[in-house]
């Protein structure tokens, strides 16, 4: 499996005026909620904010070089869903190194596939350590081509 078997270019967004800006650490837990329940009925965006707050209350997921990885697991999951939202203005998260953050990468599964879980985590990761990769991604212009540089990088 590949990030982005996990991934739809309706899970990948921008922080930007008109397409919903994102100040704090509250609002990108939001939008990530939003972002990986629009395409599906049977996830309530509050029910996973709550999961992914509670998340972050216990470590922050925020890695370091301007990536945060959210993730949580979910009893009603039967697959792993997972979101993207840019931020060209950074935003303060309590990452391990001090930086704020531009890329949010939220995966969310099953809690009984703890093994899958922790190699999706372990994949996204891996996509998000080239800088060159990291900076291409904030400057994209829109989700759809956030999506496209994604699949490109993993093919």
């Amino acid at each position: 499996m590949h990030v982005v078997d996990i991934l739809s270019p309706l899970r990948v967004a921008l922080s930007r005026e008109g397409d919903g800006l994102v100040r704090t650490k509250d609002d990108v837990i939001r939008r990530l909620a939003e972002l990986l329940t629009s395409d599906t009925a049977d996830l309530s965006a509050r029910d996973i904010e709550q999961m992914l707050l509670r998340r972050e209350e216990q470590q922050s997921t925020g890695v370091g070089g301007g990536v945060a990885i959210p993730h949580a697991a979910i009893e009603e999951l039967d697959h792993i869903i997972g979101a993207v939202l840019l931020c060209p203005d950074p935003v303060g998260f309590d990452a391990i190194d001090g930086l704020p953050v531009s890329i949010f990468f939220a995966v969310i599964g099953p809690r009984r596939a703890v093994g899958e879980h922790l190699k999706t985590l372990a994949r996204v990761s891996r996509l998000l350590r080239d800088d060159h990769f990291r900076k291409s991604l904030v400057e994209a212009p829109s989700g759809h081509a956030a999506f496209a540089l994604i699949a490109r990088e993993e093919g």
